[in-house]
């Protein structure tokens, strides 16, 4: 016997939002939530490799040759 119960409760309100905060604090409540981006077919970038491109355009914009740390 499955006693388990799956609901789906949108966060986008502030009702749902609210319900899902008082269910967060329960021993016996699991919450799972989606992904925030589903499905990127896109490349995407470290944060070293965006901070160097950001140093790059900074110091060709500006003529200097500064180093972000």
């Amino acid at each position: 016997m499955n006693n388990q119960v799956i609901a789906r409760i949108d966060i986008s309100t502030p009702a749902g939002r609210k319900i899902a905060r008082e269910l967060r604090g329960k021993k016996s409540v699991q919450l799972e939530y989606p992904p925030l981006v589903e499905g990127v077919q896109e490349e995407t970038y470290t944060h070293e490799e965006v901070f160097l491109r950001i140093e790059k355009k900074l110091n060709d914009h500006y003529g200097t040759n500064y180093k972000l740390k």
